[in-house]
């Protein structure tokens, strides 16, 4: 069923009947007096179409063309119910193929919507028709997983609803959708960073910047920085020399605004559906309790800024008690540009948008030096730092000179490198003393003077359902090189046939993934939900989807492998997977199967 809730609560009023309308439509949908109302258009019942196409898209008073599903951008809120089974029949009207892929959705993987591993595809002018049971509730996207299309506009928000009580009480929601829009075809964008990675850094150190102090760093830390041929902006691949970045697919001058009434507990649902933007989130004047994480409940914590990577969602509660509006910022990590939106009791108010704030620079932490704190570099030998990036050996402490050692950076050693990890040009870097950075203050949130979330603030609201002990561990590198822009697993690209990842049905495993870069990398595993280990209470480890692992970091989860079939498991930086970082993972045996 289509629902179009303005024209179905227009027709009832009417007809006189809008109050008796409203004792049926659930919190989230209903209006009153002042005319608030949800605002995204919104598509629920057992039986939903979607069609996929191109449609003229506009942001700060220039069009181009973006891949959308029904006309809208972002696509359509899909409003369910736990407990329900939906039949979404999806139309492709472009002239190349397409598909859907439900992110965080537990269900078959023949449903899982990647082609080439759960299904062919949809090919122009065809139906799909995805059929599955509802068995959670929570806070998801959908989006394309064919080609570049997620950058163009293809995705969109899912909300389910519990079957019995939410846990969280709150009188109105808003849905917040973050993205990256840039009129620059995401084609064109991976081969200009294939060509040159930091095509679109405009954010380097500057002869200026150490003059007059800016750039936060001293003569010996830029000459070391020069020496290693890396750069210590280097953030986002893409960011906002070239992105607009959107919040309910709009711009910053266009200022979407979701009203409330003051006193009320409002709900928002934040979900970041950008192709590589990673992004901090904060409302000036208004505390969030995080409630939600990738859908899951969790043990409320208030925060005044938390960060978001790619495919991540997290839903917070706030209680604006003034009548002013507040402005809800969503700041890209590398400082170079911001989304903005308003809450407001009123359509029209606006509050103050603060200035971009100072771009963070990388650390010896980011290096995977992550015993060393960020001062470290300044004390350290010039020649020892250029041979991290040659692979030459410098002075140990012990000798007395106060250089380090540096053999063990070098960045394509195979007698350095761990087990298992391909070290070939797809490798120019191997950590050598990876953290666990789990507890820390995420990228240019170190030192504000807030309250920040750090992952080990989530705890699981319900106990944990499978506490075994782990059978066995594994470790997985996500290694890359930056020059030529390949990103792997364990050194290998998924063009390079590799072998997929091979779990027994419901084997429970603690999985390392260790950063050897100087990237982010939100890791995806699609089918399932894995346990951070955080060091919190027992029995209550966070679930997620989707974890941001920080560059230099390591993550450590437990899996119970209880969904069969094959699997996607990737960096959800769109480009990132398209130049490699990808791979399956295959959960045997199969319903039926033998074993």
């Amino acid at each position: 069923m289509k629902f179009d809730r303005r024209a179905l609560l227009g027709g009832a009023a009417a007809g006189g009947g809008l109050w008796a309308l409203q004792a049926l439509l659930p919190a989230w949908a209903q209006t009153d007096s002042a005319g608030l109302r949800a605002d995204l258009p919104t598509l629920t019942g057992p039986d939903i179409g979607l069609t996929i196409g191109r449609t003229p898209f506009t942001v700060n008073g220039r069009t181009g063309q973006a891949v959308t599903i029904n006309g809208t951008l972002p696509a359509p809120v899909l409003r369910l119910r736990e407990g329900q089974t939906v039949r979404l029949s999806v139309t492709n009207t472009l002239d190349e193929d397409t598909s859907i892929h439900w992110h965080g959705i537990l269900l078959p993987f023949q449903m899982d919507g990647v082609p080439g591993i759960s299904f062919p595809g949809i090919r122009p002018r065809e139906t799909f028709v995805y059929e599955f049971p509802i068995i959670q509730s929570g806070t998801f996207w959908y989006h394309s997983h064919s080609g570049l299309q997620e950058a163009l506009g293809h995705y969109g928000p899912i909300v389910i609803d519990p079957a019995g009580a939410d846990p969280v009480g709150y009188d109105r929601e808003h849905v917040l959708v973050l993205s990256d829009w840039s009129f620059m075809r995401p084609h064109e964008i991976l081969e200009k960073l294939k060509k040159s990675p930091g095509y679109f850094n405009r954010q380097r150190t500057t002869l200026a910047g150490l003059l007059d102090g800016s750039d936060r760093m001293s003569l010996e830390e830029r000459r070391m920085w020069g020496s290693m041929r890396m750069d210590p902006r280097d953030i986002l691949d893409v960011n906002g020399s070239t992105y607009t970045y959107l919040i309910n697919g709009h711009g910053p001058a266009e200022n979407w605004t979701g009203l409330f009434r003051p006193g009320e507990r409002v709900r928002l649902r934040i979900i970041n559906a950008s192709a590589m933007s990673i992004f901090n989130v904060r409302i000036p004047g208004l505390a969030m309790t995080v409630v939600q994480a990738d859908g899951e409940n969790v043990r409320p914590v208030e925060v005044d800024e938390f960060q978001i990577s790619v495919a991540e969602t997290y839903d917070v509660i706030v209680r604006p008690t003034e009548d002013r509006a507040y402005t809800i910022v969503s700041e890209a990590i590398d400082r170079s540009g911001m989304g903005r939106a308003t809450l407001a009791p009123r359509p029209g108010m606006t509050a103050e948008v603060p200035p971009l704030r100072q771009v963070p620079n990388l650390t010896m932490r980011d290096m995977g030096m992550g015993s060393m704190d960020h001062g470290a570099m300044a004390g350290m030998d010039h020649a020892a730092m250029g041979g991290m990036a040659h692979g030459s050996a410098s002075p140990d402490p012990a000798s007395g000179d106060g250089a380090m050692s540096m053999a063990g950076m070098n960045m394509r050693d195979p007698d350095n490198a761990p087990p298992d990890m391909e070290v070939g040009v797809g490798v120019d870097m191997v950590s050598m003393d990876p953290a666990n950075r789990l507890g820390e203050r995420p990228t240019g949130l170190e030192t504000v003077p807030h309250r920040v979330l750090v992952y080990t603030d989530l705890v699981s609201l319900q106990p944990n359902k499978d506490q075994r002990p782990p059978s066995r561990t594994m470790e997985i590198h996500l290694t890359g090189n930056m020059e030529r822009f390949m990103w792997g697993f364990d050194g290998r690209k998924f063009s390079e046939l590799v072998e997929p990842i091979r779990f027994e049905r419901n084997e429970r495993v603690r999985v390392t993934l260790v950063n050897d870069t100087m990237m982010a990398h939100p890791i995806h595993l699609h089918g399932h939900f894995f346990e951070l280990v955080t060091g919190g209470p027992a029995g209550h480890q966070p679930l997620k989807h989707t974890v941001n692992v920080a560059p230099g970091g390591k993550v450590t989860f437990d899996l119970t492998a209880d969904n069969p079939g094959d699997w996607a498991f990737h960096c959800h930086l769109l480009m990132h997977m398209h130049a490699g970082m990808f791979n399956v993972v295959t959960v045997r045996p199969l319903e039926g199967a033998a074993s």
